[in-house]
């Protein structure tokens, strides 16, 4: 009998074998295949990236954090971002790192159970990519708010 584990970032179920990391890998390989799926890779990767944490500094996470909610809440697209944040996100000016690292992990205040995770929007299949990135984005978003875990 196969035991199947949790990730202990994002709760999802995991089958010897497999990670949240293959599932982040199958999904950038469905939007190489297919350039369409473009429009929603960064509200993939901040997904992805806030449910686990410890990929991000702290202070990563929060701007991760306020970027969904840019994109959601505000409606900003990806060029409106970029050329908002340029010059603050800019590496030569930044005096924060982005990307976790030893003694700089991003985490969240309050505990979170995430009911969409990257495995979840594998599992709906690349027919439903783009569809089942933009509810992964919406209910991350409303978790994080439940969860009093936004900035």
């Amino acid at each position: 009998m196969q035991s199947i584990a949790q990730c202990s970032q994002c709760g999802a179920s995991q089958t010897p074998g497999r990670t949240c990391r293959d599932d982040f890998d199958q999904m950038l390989y469905w939007e190489n295949e297919n350039p369409e799926y473009g429009a929603v890779h960064h509200l993939m990767v901040l997904c992805f990236h806030i449910q686990h944490p410890d990929l991000y500094s702290p202070e990563g996470l929060v701007e991760g954090k306020r970027l969904l909610a840019d994109f959601l809440v505000a409606g900003l697209t990806t060029q409106e971002v970029r050329r908002r944040n340029r010059k603050r996100v800019d590496s030569g000016v930044r005096t924060w790192k982005i990307k976790g690292r030893d003694g700089a992990r991003g985490a969240h205040a309050n505990p979170v159970r995430w009911p969409l995770t990257a495995a979840d929007v594998v599992t709906r299949g690349e027919r439903n990519y783009a569809d089942s990135v933009e509810a992964w984005a919406e209910t991350v978003l409303k978790t994080l708010r439940e969860t009093d875990n936004l900035p």
